[in-house]
């Protein structure tokens, strides 16, 4: 097939994208990265089959219209701790990116913990590096064809497990996984089951860096929420410059300490050669930097060749930097030094400020929330009607929201005007948990004691369990628009 060319006569506009053969490496940010790998997906596989007071503990049940988080059950009339939660999040990916650039992506994203997982699925069944570069570049035979099997089947069972998972987070995993085997899930289950370990088979297994490269917007708008203090991985050029190789009995070889092995291209993720500057495709894992500093220890070099620095630490390192040699306030090109604290900058201070204002207000929230909601509806059927002891009556309709994990039964009250009372009937419910019921009410009022032709009620319920959970709603009493009365005060509830 023919490739788009230059209209100019220049070469191709596009090349197809090399395979990255990643080297494993061992080292602090190696372990550190394997501990996350731990950590997220030990959270992800094991939180569904968590169980808190007979329930599912994290359940998205978008049936039931109706979220269970660790025991707190959550409506869509909680909209806004939703929202709430959102923007903690956005703040405090802010907050990562503006210390230490992208931490995010390195170490806790999705795509980069299943690429990992992959990856060593696939040096367990293909071998090193080098095997896999040999195995890909060689002829189909019984050992290749075993090999890639082995390889997609792993990934195949790990992808259909993480569609399990995460589908278990919307529908109970306790019925999801046997009704599964027994081939009885739904339509909607079965395939979101399906699609989801499809997109992890895909993204981890086949697109890897390609989707850090060019489908995650996150790379792309990094750059507003980093300046010249945050901490990002780089290459020290004062140091390595220029590189070459040497022997290590030589001292006096005129080069600087990178050797240019390539040590740290080859176990890059995403391929790159950090020594180029700070790069878009950088994910900020410090897998270079263990490659680097292994190095350094076998050369006889001090390590921190490349590191954790920022722009500003690098710039002061240099020997033209003015700032190592006076008490002032010099300016290295168009970075200003010394460099302030990372974590006393004034950005980070914003962040850091606005993120706990969020979050204080959503535990203010949840500490405050009362675990019942009361609506009210007037019956449309009846405006009002007179008994036979001379008082007006108002039919309403009550629907009470039980939002705590067991049944409780609910006092109706009734205040606002002077006389207001309740009808005969029932004044009393009992709602299931997790569920709502309605009641309709008789509301009585003398009509002496009314001044107008519509006053402002209170109808109340309040749990027999707990005088604590109530929940109220202000609604109208209307007396009818051709009475006459004595006053028009209002009064007040």
């Amino acid at each position: 097939m023919a490739s788009a060319t230059d209209p100019a006569g220049g070469g191709s506009l596009y090349a197809a994208a090399p395979t990255i053969y990643a080297r494993a490496v061992q080292g602090y940010y190696a372990r550190l990265r394997w501990l996350m790998v731990l950590i997220t997906q030990g959270v992800f596989y094991g939180t569904p089959w968590l169980v808190m007071d007979g329930h599912q503990a994290v359940l998205f049940d978008i049936a039931s219209r109706r979220f269970q988080l660790f025991g707190l059950a959550l409506w869509p009339q909680d909209f806004i701790l939703l929202t709430g939660l959102l923007v903690a999040c956005a703040l405090s990916l802010f907050l990562f990116t503006a210390v230490a650039g992208r931490l995010w992506c390195g170490f806790a994203c999705p795509q980069t913990v299943y690429t990992s997982l992959f990856m060593w699925l696939e040096q367990i069944t293909e071998g090193s590096w080098t095997a896999r570069r040999k195995l890909d570049a060689g002829h189909w035979n019984l050992n290749k064809w075993a090999r890639k099997s082995a390889k997609h089947a792993l990934w195949g069972m790990l992808a259909l497990w993480t569609g399990i998972s995460f589908v278990g987070y919307f529908t109970p995993i306790r019925n999801l996984v046997p009704s599964l085997l027994a081939r009885q899930a739904g339509g909607w289950e079965t395939f979101w089951v399906l699609f989801y370990g499809f997109a992890t088979y895909g993204n981890a297994g086949w697109m890897r860096e390609q989707v850090c490269k060019y489908m995650c917007p996150y790379a792309r708008f990094q750059g507003v929420m980093m300046d010249a203090d945050t901490m990002t991985v780089s290459y020290d050029p004062v140091r390595g410059e220029p590189r070459g190789g040497r022997s290590r009995q030589s001292s006096d070889h005129g080069l600087g300490d990178c050797i240019d092995c390539h040590l740290c291209v080859q176990v890059c993720p995403t391929g790159i050669d950090i020594r180029q500057g700070l790069q878009i495709e950088c994910l900020n894992c410090g897998l270079c930097v263990d490659a680097c500093n292994s190095m350094m220890r076998r050369q006889g070099s001090p390590t921190g060749l490349i590191r954790y620095t920022s722009e500003r630490l690098l710039a002061r390192a240099a020997p033209s930097c003015p700032g190592c040699a006076s008490n002032g306030a010099p300016v290295c090109g168009t970075v200003a030094c010394p460099a302030p604290h990372p974590l006393l900058r004034r950005r980070v201070l914003l962040y850091t400020g606005l993120l706990l204002v969020v979050v204080s207000a959503l535990g203010g929230v949840l500490l405050t929330r009362v675990p019942v909601r009361l609506d009210v509806m007037r019956d449309r059927a009846v405006m009002e009607r007179d008994t036979p002891d001379g008082s007006l009556e108002n039919v309403y309709r009550l629907q009470v929201l039980n939002m705590s994990h067991h049944a409780r039964q609910f006092e109706v009250h009734v205040s606002g005007v002077p006389g207001v009372r309740l009808g005969s009937g029932v004044h009393r419910l009992a709602v299931p948990a997790l569920s709502s019921a309605q009641l309709a009410v008789d509301v009585d009022a003398d009509l002496d004691a009314l001044t107008q032709s519509r006053s402002l009620i209170v109808l109340s319920v309040q749990a027999t369990d707990d005088a604590r959970v109530q929940a109220y709603s202000k609604t109208q009493f209307f007396a009818g628009l051709g009475r006459q009365f004595s006053s028009t005060r209002s009064h007040s509830p």
